[in-house]
């Protein structure tokens, strides 16, 4: 980061106790639902690896079996991964609470919108940064 994105973030307002003890309520609340949903993941894809009868999903009779109990299982994992990752943003958030960084947009140092905030209490970006990050994630937005 610039000295000068630096110095613009170190300027910013702070937020009022209300204000972050609301966007800590939004943080904890996030953290427990999906903290559930890892939980739930993580069993599905562990029953996932066994039949009804409680047998081993490589002991499937019909190879068809053998490919659906897979595919779930790796669905079941990209799941839990992707939401490990929101959980990871999330304390990631706590931490820019505690620091009086919250709010601040990591590329550019501007504040993020409250209405962000509170649809997606652990947005890392603006708007205008998340859009040019998307942009170049995905070159087929480049031309939009």
């Amino acid at each position: 980061m610039s000295e000068e994105k630096k110095v613009k973030r170190l300027t910013k307002n702070k937020l009022s106790k209300t204000k972050k003890l609301f966007y800590y309520d939004l943080l904890m609340k996030a953290r427990g639902e999906f903290m559930t949903q890892v939980k739930f993941h993580a069993d599905e894809a562990l029953t996932s690896q066994k039949d009804s009868a409680g047998e081993r999903a490589g002991m499937a009779t019909h190879m068809a079996d053998l490919g659906s109990d897979n595919s779930r299982h790796d669905l079941e994992l990209g799941l839990m991964s992707s939401e490990v990752d929101v959980v990871e943003m999330i304390e990631e958030a706590l931490q820019r609470i505690h620091e009086d960084e919250y709010g601040i947009c990591l590329d550019c140092g501007d504040l993020i919108a409250e209405a962000r905030l509170a649809a997606k209490p652990y947005a890392r970006y603006c708007t205008k940064c998340k859009e040019k990050r998307e942009s170049f994630e995905d070159p087929s937005r480049r031309s939009r």
